[in-house]
């Protein structure tokens, strides 16, 4: 961050590139976003092996064409959400913020989902690296006082496989409280 000479690497810049496609191709419609999609990569990726934006376009199409993905992108869900407040933590009351990727709330229910770009996916919740269990831990923290009659939920969805990895609330309540020392 501090280094002005240094660039991002490819794989910071690839991360970036899909956050940004997975943030606003759901607001286009579907038959433009291909277009887009590639418009965009041109630009973003206009450095990177032609191969490399074509996995780009395709782990995003794929992200956005699967229905189990669905209620993720739908038009209620919001992209890029904006989330802090403060939790005790050992004592003390630390102020937490960050953004959250995609969220969406249904009737009952608010799903967080923060992507990931790492090759090669986790295949599953036990090779999950534990900072980002904590990262969501913190959101579902700091969302549940604002939706006090739903369940939060939260998954991690890495986009190279197309892999969504559901976080089970223990494991979240886990990683919290070993944070709090609660």
């Amino acid at each position: 961050v501090l280094d002005t000479e240094a660039e991002p690497g490819f794989a910071v810049m690839r991360g970036l590139a899909l956050h940004k496609l997975l943030q606003m191709l759901p607001g286009i419609a579907e038959a433009e976003r291909r277009e887009a999609a590639e418009r965009y990569l041109k630009r973003a990726g206009s450095q990177w092996p032609e191969s490399e934006r074509d996995k780009a376009l395709a782990s995003v199409a794929a992200i956005l064409a699967d229905s189990r993905f669905e209620q993720l992108f739908a038009s209620s869900s919001r992209a890029e959400v904006a989330v802090m407040g403060s939790l005790e933590i050992k004592g003390k009351l630390r102020s937490i913020s960050g953004k959250i990727d995609r969220l969406a709330v249904t009737s009952g229910k608010v799903s967080i989902v923060d992507y990931k770009t790492n090759r090669p996916a986790p295949a599953a919740l036990a090779d999950v690296p534990p900072a980002y269990v904590l990262q969501l831990a913190l959101y579902r923290a700091l969302l549940q006082p604002l939706y006090p009659r739903h369940e939060v939920s939260a998954a991690l969805l890495f986009t190279e496989a197309p892999r969504l990895i559901e976080l089970p609330p223990a494991a979240m309540d886990d990683a919290l409280a070993r944070l709090t020392g609660a």
